[in-house]
This record gives structure tokens, C-alpha cells and sequence, in this order.
């Protein structure tokens, strides 16, 4: 990526885009994903005191349209998840995770944000082109502004190194990714990765954003005039 595309937004850091109410339109390569997901093949490899233990997990993942966000000039399309994963021989949750897939047209960017109720945050983010069918996005730990957070156990016994997600559209109506924590654990010769994947079928499509359906319900606010008004937001 060019350090034009990385950095496009000039001097002037207040001034506020007009951003498209219609966030389904604008997402790039983000569209295909927006909706609900679900995947019953997911699999897992994490430490545990022998060594590695594999598992095959179950994944409600449900992706849906907010409004634009801007900071200053900076805009953002994106979809808030949620993604809850059982393993289907338990009854207890195996997995929750929150937070945000943004796209950056401007930019050609991608930034995942990332929430897990372990304690734990990370931003992570990658370049991506607004029809790409495969994109990967990263965070390291230490860094400023694409970087990984833990509470202080989480930090001493199984500090998170690095992250990766690696996300693939297919044709078939579905999306799969490889993500990958690298762990630092005490004792380990070596770092230890700890790795998912899985393939998501849709099962719902997705609920446009509040302004689109604001467009659509109220016959006297057409989209351009929400158009007009998109700084306000």
C-alpha cells in the first residue's frame, strides 16, 4: 500500500465526509459477510498442560450494518458481530467474542475490532481492495495502533504475541477463515499457535443500518437528502 493510500486524508483533520446512509452499498469487501452465519465444523487447537488439544466446535456469527463513522475526514462502513461457539458436546459457552469488521474506502483498509469476555482486547487491521475475495488483517502486542491487550494473568501465563485472521469469500454463499493467536507460555521451548478455522453457511440476511431504514420507512426523507445530512450524524 502506497503511503498516499495509507495516509489520505491531508492537514486538515475536523472537516467530516458525507458519508451514504445506505452501509450495505459501501461496504467492499465486506458485503459478502454481512448477515447471519452459521458453521457446525469449526476447529480449534489450544494448549493445555499436556501439550495441544484439538476440538470441532459449532458457530452462530451474526454481522450487521451500522451507520457511517467518521472521525474528522476519516470515514468508516462496517458491521457490528457477535459470534458465540459451543462445542457440541458441552453445554457451557466454548467461545464469545464482540466488537466491529470496519472498511476504510479511502484507505483500502480493513480494521477488526475484538472483545473476548477472558479479558482481552486487540485492534487488528490489513489492506484489502474494495472487491477483494480474500484479505488478512494483524495485530502485535506492543503496538500503538494495531495492537493486543491483557488482563495481567492472561499477559504472565499465556501472553498473546501476535494475531492473524485470514478471511476467504467463496462462491457458494459462504466465508471461511484461519485465525491465529502465537502464545508465549511459561515452560514452552516455543511459542505456541493457537489456531481456528471454520466455513460459515448464511442462515439470515443481514438488517440494514438505522439510517437506510430510516430512508426507506419515511417517504417525505429520501436518501439523497439523508445524504445531504450525513456530517450531522
Amino acid at each position: 500500500m502506497s503511503s498516499s493510500v495509507a495516509d489520505p486524508y491531508g492537514n486538515d483533520i475536523y472537516t467530516e465526509p458525507s458519508g451514504d446512509p445506505d452501509t450495505l452499498s459501501n461496504l467492499g469487501p465486506l458485503r459478502p459477510m454481512a448477515g447471519t452465519w452459521e458453521g457446525a465444523k469449526g476447529s480449534d487447537q489450544h494448549p493445555v498442560a499436556e501439550g495441544t488439544q484439538h476440538d470441532i466446535f459449532v458457530e452462530h456469527y451474526d454481522l450487521q450494518p451500522i451507520d457511517f463513522q467518521t472521525n474528522g475526514p476519516q470515514l468508516f462502513y462496517g458491521l457490528r458481530y457477535h459470534t458465540h461457539i459451543l462445542n457440541p458436546n458441552e453445554a457451557a459457552t466454548f467461545h464469545d467474542q464482540v466488537g466491529y469488521w470496519l472498511w476504510e474506502p479511502a484507505a483500502c483498509a480493513m480494521t477488526l475490532t475484538l472483545g473476548i469476555p477472558r479479558g482481552q482486547v486487540l485492534l487488528a487491521s490489513g489492506p484489502a481492495e474494495a472487491g477483494a475475495k480474500e484479505f488478512e488483517l494483524t495485530a502485535t502486542v506492543g503496538s500503538e495502533v494495531h495492537g493486543i491487550l491483557s488482563n495481567p494473568f492472561l499477559s504472565r501465563a499465556f501472553r498473546t504475541l501476535s494475531y492473524r485472521v485470514h478471511v476467504t469469500i467463496n462462491d457458494d454463499d459462504t466465508w471461511s477463515y484461519e485465525e491465529e493467536g502465537v502464545l508465549d507460555i511459561p515452560g514452552s521451548n516455543e511459542p505456541f499457535r493457537h489456531i481456528d478455522r471454520n466455513t460459515l453457511s448464511r442462515v439470515a440476511a443481514p438488517v440494514p443500518n438505522p439510517l437506510a431504514q430510516m430512508a426507506a420507512t419515511d417517504s417525505s426523507l429520501g436518501i439523497g437528502s439523508l445524504r445531504d445530512q450525513g456530517g450531522s450524524f
